[in-house]
């Protein structure tokens, strides 16, 4: 378990859902459970709606982790599209000043 930053609380703060600082709110920050620190508290209650919610924290770190890991994969795929692009765009620069090479009128010989 740890304590949140204000910048954390921020992020998370609904600004509906949750009283205002100025008439009474929260006067401390929050604390959070690592997804160790949940499964640890789970297994020390041991009533049924205990045990259910447990369930639900699990499965909701273990989606968290799902799409992180699909969102690293969307990273590294736009790095390698990136990367191809610059490529893509360095050979059609070298086609367009060919290009313009041959539009461009020979030099008139000297006379």
């Amino acid at each position: 378990m740890f304590q949140l930053t204000e910048e954390e609380f921020a992020a998370l703060r609904s600004q509906r859902a949750t009283s205002n600082p100025i008439r009474g709110g929260r006067r401390y920050l929050p604390y959070a459970f690592t997804e160790h620190g949940a499964i640890m508290a789970a297994t020390t209650l041991n009533s049924p709606w205990a045990t259910e919610v447990s369930v639900y924290v699990v499965r909701a770190f273990v989606r968290l982790r799902e799409v992180l890991a699909s969102q690293e994969a969307l990273a590294q795929r736009l790095d390698r599209l990136e990367a191809s692009l610059t490529e893509h765009d360095q050979a059609i620069s070298d086609i367009v000043k060919m290009l313009r090479q041959l539009i461009m009128p020979p030099n008139p010989p000297n006379k």
